[in-house]
């Protein structure tokens, strides 16, 4: 790291914010529950007063930005106020792209920021948007929503929702003080066979569910490549000083929501973890760079593939799994096993007690493909069936879409949200329990109880038509 520089570190993490304040104390693992605030209310069935006209500010416009960006300005009752990015060439290209979704018209007057990497303060104090929407490097995730709820904006951030427990705490804190959304924006839960699996989940189909298997495998090391803008040029620096599950959100989210965890029924307990030898991205940086590269020049010390076991308050189990290195073909794993059966993914394919009608005659083989036309016809998501044909040209097969789509929806409807607060909390937590547990051999790590207890009291994510 030394060799890197610090402060070329901080800026290629872009608009780093200030260091977070230590909310609860840390001991042998376990975490001490901070007391609610005074005046601070829980937030987990929270609805905010309706927004006829949805105003959004943009902080960071490089990668996953654009694509929010785009989808937002499309929709009827949204404004674009304004964009900030370091990079003047990502303003002024976005903003103009704004523009044109509106026709001119919804999107005129769009206030732009970049250079100062704290330029995104100065914006939140002249500009005063309703929601912003934070997509840059993990470690600004945290500053930028606690003060854009402190300016009194909702605030929508990429994942993970924040990179240490601390922050988290802080996160929880001010939004049930200021009475703001904080959502992580976790794309995969609006996908066909996520949305479907958790209307079948709910429906019974698989019984009681036991154990569920997550995981991120996706072979990322070209974005090595990225080394003065773009994910990679942060991102390496994470895997390089950091040994544990970094990324684990979009396969732990849809399978929480189908466990209903952190609401009513069961919570997140606690966890183990393991990470394999840190090899692949030391070798791909000798034989893909100079000796002297500034990768090479980094002790990677995040195994290749780590595997985290989590246990539930009721007893269930978790397997998640994370692999950005490995060559291997993609999957996030998604199965779900009930005591009637089990749904999986990659492929997608379904196994019941006494057989999927018209496909399979028992439980000892798998339907899939062409098999399961019957069951998307019985249990396709009614959110999917609505908002498919709206939102299929958008990202990652439209489950950027249908996230943006209901995100307004709600604001412009006074709904409660489909991911809460806390939600973001408890399935970014696996990151940093996971490097605990992997330092300490796999000693279990408890998880936090963001909700205070209060997840008892929350209702159900229902199946929304």
């Amino acid at each position: 790291m030394k060799n890197i520089g610090r402060r070329n570190f901080i800026r290629k993490t872009t608009l780093a914010g200030a260091a977070m304040a230590m909310a609860p104390t840390i001991a042998k693992g376990a975490y001490t529950m901070p007391i609610r605030p005074n005046g601070a209310k829980y937030m987990g069935d929270f609805a905010a007063p309706k927004l006829a006209t949805v105003r959004a500010a943009f902080i960071g416009v490089g990668a996953r930005g654009p694509g929010h960006l785009k989808f937002f300005a499309s929709l009827p009752g949204t404004e674009v106020v304004a964009i900030c990015d370091l990079y003047e060439d990502y303003v002024q290209k976005w903003s103009k792209e704004a523009t044109n979704i509106g026709g001119g018209k919804r999107h005129r007057k769009i206030a732009q920021y970049h250079g100062d990497e704290n330029n995104w303060r100065k914006m939140l104090d002249e500009v005063k948007p309703d929601v912003v929407f934070v997509a840059t490097n993990w470690n600004n995730h945290a500053p930028m929503v606690i003060e854009a709820m402190k300016k009194g904006a909702h605030a929508f951030v990429e994942v993970p929702i924040a990179v240490t427990l601390e922050e988290m705490w802080e996160i929880v804190n001010t939004s049930e003080q200021t009475q703001k959304h904080c959502m992580m924006m976790e794309n995969v839960n609006y996908a066909r066979e996520e949305l479907m699996y958790l209307n079948m989940c709910r429906q019974g189909v698989i019984g009681e569910p036991l154990h569920a298997e997550a995981a991120y495998i996706h072979e990322l090391r070209f974005q090595m490549e990225e080394q003065e803008r773009g994910t990679g040029s942060w991102r390496t620096l994470h895997y390089a000083k950091r040994n544990g599950n970094l990324y684990p959100t979009h396969g732990l989210g849809p399978v929480a929501q189908y466990m209903n965890l952190g609401r009513t029924e069961d919570n997140f307990e606690s966890l183990v973890s393991f990470s394999t030898p840190a090899l692949g991205r030391k070798l791909y940086a000798e034989k893909n760079y100079a000796a002297d590269h500034k990768w090479n020049a980094l002790d990677f010390k995040g195994g290749d593939l780590n595997t985290s076991i989590i246990k539930t308050t009721l007893g269930r189990t978790i397997m998640v799994q994370w692999d950005e290195t490995s060559p291997r073909p993609y999957s996030r794993h998604n199965l779900i096993q009930g005591t009637k059966g089990a749904l999986a993914g990659f492929p997608t394919r379904i196994a019941l007690e006494g057989g999927v009608p018209g496909a399979t005659d028992n439980h000892h083989s798998w339907a899939q493909g062409d098999q399961l036309a019957a069951i998307y016809e019985k249990y396709d998501h009614p959110l999917y069936k609505r908002l498919n044909q709206a939102t299929k040209d958008t990202g990652h097969g439209g489950m950027d879409g249908m996230m943006m789509y209901r995100i307004v929806e709600c604001l412009q409807n006074g709904l409660p949200l489909d991911q809460n607060l806390y939600e973001g909390c408890f399935w970014s937590a696996v990151a940093p329990l996971s490097e605990r547990s992997v330092a300490s051999g796999g000693s279990p790590q408890n998880f936090p109880d963001f909700t205070r207890g209060n997840w008892k009291d929350t209702n159900p994510l229902g199946i929304i038509t």
